[in-house]
């Protein structure tokens, strides 16, 4: 390819470090669609003949044909996946080949792949989200009213529905598909037509093949055009915090799979044993969702270090961007489907869920309410009364619903019958009916909210 400047070829260790074909062939649908509009729009502007361009055309369609069928032969030695192709189409067409790529350089190139490849990454993204979203909001309407613990510090804090807790993660999972929305919003100007980062100076029309290829418009500037990956590290970013929120699911997971807590049991098929005791069924499949979080992770730092240091416009160390972006989309891709297979196998014991609402005096907010509500007293003072309660009944042995009457007047002597309406786990969550509360009638509501703003 630069065999005029050069007396010899490079050495295999060169070849080595050098080679991205092993992973930016995962880039071949971008590039053979970039090559085509790049080709159509050679054409109109009368830079290249319509007889070459046609045979341009023709051939590229038969190497999508040849890659998607897997009869083509990819050679480390061109490199890349931009000179694989280039190639074939020599072998194909002849010399009619090399004038495709005039007016391009590869650092314009491969920005255009990537950034299309990143697009298609994003929306394929943002379906499994949305479907994942869509599993959860299901669970949430069949139980608006199934009461579980809610908790602080991983301790007994309030009653909420299972409703409510999920449609947490519907809100989370909201946030990633907006983040990805704006990522994709930002990169979407084309670099095609930059040139290797000054331009060109034959007479392209970059807005022909900006709309052909999808793009909003061209970008703005060549220099920035070659040496823009924040498109990739946004996209890594949004990830990451899409990894979070999936990790932070799998963790409550893992722990609600426990004899310890017992709220839910996965199907056979997202659970595995173990080699040694035969009694054994882990959620593996939450585990590793938990685990893989690492390797997005990983993927934004990489990148992150690799442009620190760059100077403008294009260095070698941005073939470095490829592979944490491929390897963070395909991991948040089977997270998203490891987690929706989870919960649509997921049986929930709620008679689990409500016995563990029962314990840990979780009603003393209640309590502490109604001394201000119904008998005026400051929050503060009402707080102190429930504390006290609280260690009653912890001497006593017995929830708060259990004490008597009377031992609730020996704390707060203007306490009456009518109190032991605020003590039932059912009276704290349906009294919740605050915007936003955890409520049955607030997660009806919220349901069909969700259905509207997220699955439409």
């Amino acid at each position: 390819m630069w065999g005029g400047r050069f007396s010899e070829g490079p050495s295999q260790v060169m070849e080595e470090i050098n080679a991205s074909i092993d992973f930016d062939r995962h880039l071949y649908a971008q590039d053979i669609a970039g090559s085509k509009a790049h080709c159509a729009m050679l054409m109109k502007q009368n830079i290249i003949t319509q007889e070459d361009g046609n045979a341009i055309l023709d051939g590229l369609d038969t190497i999508q044909q040849e890659i998607d069928a897997g009869s083509f032969t990819f050679n480390r030695s061109l490199e890349d996946i931009h000179m694989n192709i280039e190639a074939r189409l020599t072998e194909l067409i002849g010399e009619a080949a090399g004038r495709l790529h005039t007016a391009r350089s590869r650092n314009d190139q491969v920005a255009t792949d990537f950034k299309i490849w990143v697009r298609d990454a994003i929306d394929d993204l943002d379906e499994s989200v949305k479907a994942l979203q869509s599993v959860l909001i299901d669970i949430a309407d069949q139980h608006t009213e199934t009461i579980l613990p809610g908790m602080t510090h991983l301790q007994l804090a309030q009653p909420i529905t299972l409703g409510h807790h999920m449609l947490a993660y519907v809100e989370m999972f909201g946030r990633d598909r907006s983040r990805l929305s704006d990522c994709r919003k930002r990169l979407n100007e084309c670099p095609l037509g930059s040139g290797a980062l000054a331009g060109t100076a034959f007479p392209i029309d970059r807005q022909q093949t900006a709309q052909a290829l999808g793009f909003d418009g061209p970008t703005a500037n060549s220099l920035d055009s070659v040496s823009d990956r924040d498109f990739a590290v946004e996209f890594l970013a949004a990830g990451s915090l899409l990894a979070v929120h999936l990790s932070r699911m799998a963790e409550e997971i893992v722990l609600w799979c426990t004899d310890q807590f017992q709220f839910v049991r996965l199907s056979d098929s997202f659970s595995t044993g173990s080699s040694m005791m035969p009694q054994k069924r882990n959620p593996d499949a939450a585990e590793l969702v938990r685990g893989k979080t690492g390797r997005v992770f990983s993927a934004l730092m990489s990148l992150t270090t690799t442009l620190k240091g760059l100077p403008l416009a294009y260095s070698k160390d941005m073939q470095e961007d490829k592979e944490p972006v491929f390897d963070a989309a395909q991991t948040l891709k089977v997270c998203l489907l490891a987690m929706q297979g989870m919960l649509e196998g997921a049986k929930f014991n709620t008679a689990a869920m409500k016995a563990a609402a029962n314990k840990g005096f979780v009603t003393a907010t209640d309590f502490a309410d109604w001394l201000v509500r119904e008998k005026g007293m400051a929050f503060r003072d009402a707080h102190h009364v429930a504390g006290a309660l609280v260690k009653k009944a912890e001497d006593k042995g017995c929830q708060l619903d259990q004490l008597s009457l009377e031992d609730i007047q020996a704390i707060a002597p203007a306490a009456t019958d009518d109190v032991f309406s605020v003590l039932s786990v059912e009276s704290s969550v349906n009294s919740r009916s605050s915007e936003g509360g955890t409520a049955p009638a607030n997660v009806k509501k919220a349901v069909a909210d969700a259905r509207r703003r997220f699955l439409k």
